[in-house]
């Protein structure tokens, strides 16, 4: 049984590490499908559980995903027990979008997202299709970099579960408790087809209204920021970024486009709204009314 574990362990590595070639960002994962590696925080108190990889040890789920060849040989060296890897959504080159239809739904999921495309007149493009062991499958789409797709389960439609960004996909060849992931006959040789634009609509949610101020937005200059950020200075440069626009007048118009970067760079758009909302209260003095209530009560 041990060495039947160590060559599904060294075949997911070698699958994981093809699939980094390709720019795809890779983690282990254990036959539960789950990131194989536990958290390095596991009872630690307050801020630690917030760590998205900055603290710089491995054990933050899909925030460790990565192409780097060296980094994917010591992840999977730190988890021997791996049977497979997870692919992380939603980050560049390919800013990958996985389509899964579920065969456990009532209805069939397949069909549902055939009816959704003649209503909204697209096409299911030829791309990479990856069977899972139930019977069911993973499509895979290419988003656009400026748009954020979340995670969403049978919101399009029942059966049919969208993995974006902060979400992965069981990459084929992984072996899990209930069987093989298998790319689809005839796909293997396709590459991820760019999402078509009547789907990325149904899959991206409606931008906020926004009031015009009579000027063009400001804060590129931040946004880019940002988008440099690398692993572990991702929170930092977010709160920097966001206190400087809150500053100078700005920040609710440049908000949108703060979030979207920080998604970019790995992390959640909840954590990137709640680090958006700290920079906001820090930098915004109450009304007078409440500081001297607060003054107040605190006597």
């Amino acid at each position: 049984m041990a060495a039947i574990d160590r060559q599904s362990a060294t075949l997911a590595l070698a699958h994981a590490l093809s699939a980094a070639e390709r720019g795809l960002p890779v983690i282990p994962l254990s036959r539960t499908k789950l990131p194989a590696l536990p958290s390095p925080h596991r009872g630690e108190p307050g801020p630690a559980v917030l760590c998205r990889g900055e603290c710089g040890r491995p054990g933050h789920g899909v925030h460790d995903a990565t192409t780097d060849p060296a980094t994917v040989r010591a992840l999977f060296a730190a988890a021997p027990w791996a049977t497979g890897y997870g692919i992380a959504c939603g980050r560049s080159p390919h800013h990958l979008i996985g389509i899964d239809l579920d065969t456990k739904a009532e209805t069939d999921s397949a069909a549902a997202l055939q009816r959704l495309a003649l209503k909204h007149l697209f096409t299911i493009p030829e791309t990479v299709v990856v069977l899972t062991p139930s019977g069911g499958s993973h499509l895979w789409l290419t988003g656009p970099p400026d748009r954020v797709v979340p995670n969403s389960a049978s919101r399009l439609a029942p059966g049919i579960d969208i993995r974006g960004a902060g979400g992965y996909l069981v990459g084929p060849g992984s072996l899990t408790a209930h069987g093989i992931y298998r790319l689809a006959p005839g796909t293997a040789h396709l590459a991820p087809a760019p999402c078509p634009r009547a789907l990325l609509r149904l899959l991206t949610p409606p931008a906020r209204p926004r009031y015009s101020t009579g000027r063009p937005v400001q804060g590129h200059g931040l946004v880019q920021f940002v988008l440099a950020a690398h692993q572990g200075q991702r929170n930092t440069r977010l709160f920097w970024a966001a206190c400087r626009a809150y500053e100078n007048g700005f920040g609710e118009e440049l908000a949108g486009s703060l979030v979207a970067a920080a998604v970019r760079t790995g992390l959640t758009e909840h954590e990137a709204r709640a680090t958006i909302a700290s920079a906001a209260r820090l930098t915004t003095p109450p009304p007078r009314s409440l500081r001297t209530d607060r003054t107040d009560q605190a006597g």
